[in-house]
């Protein structure tokens, strides 16, 4: 589902203001397959209800309420460099800060709706925001 249709107040159908449901990003230092391939480009897709439902069932969760989160993030990550199917298997053998960035990912687009966050330069004292989704750093 990479398109869809919103219905405005009046009931009719308009695209303008479609619900954009998925959204690439980059890996801070990317997956290492167990070839020695890194991949750090990806997609991730907005949860359901269900997504977030059905790891609750999962007996590894049950025993270790912290890995909800490798389970959560198998669901919804769609696409993962060349990684053909993106499983827990993956997500658990990600490095640290590749997860802490991908479970900040979740909750921006699933909370706030954005990926977007506020920084300020440390010398100038400038504020703006970046996009943590992709990109390279210094790129706008």
């Amino acid at each position: 589902m990479k398109r869809s249709i919103a219905v405005a107040e009046n009931g009719h159908q308009s695209e303008p203001d479609a619900l954009r449901t998925e959204f690439e990003f980059e890996l801070p230092r990317g997956y290492v397959d167990p070839q020695g391939a890194v991949h750090k480009h990806g997609v991730m897709r907005l949860a359901t209800a269900r997504d977030e439902l059905v790891p609750l069932h999962d007996d590894r969760v049950r025993e270790n309420p912290a890995y909800l989160t490798v389970v959560l993030l198998a669901r919804v990550i769609t696409r993962l460099g060349a990684v053909e199917s993106v499983h827990v298997g993956i997500v658990e053998n990600m490095f640290a800060s590749d997860l802490a960035f991908l479970q900040d990912l979740y909750r921006r687009i699933n909370a706030e709706g954005h990926t977007r966050a506020g920084v300020t330069c440390p010398s100038c004292k400038h504020e703006f925001a970046v996009d943590l989704a992709g990109g390279r750093l210094g790129e706008s």
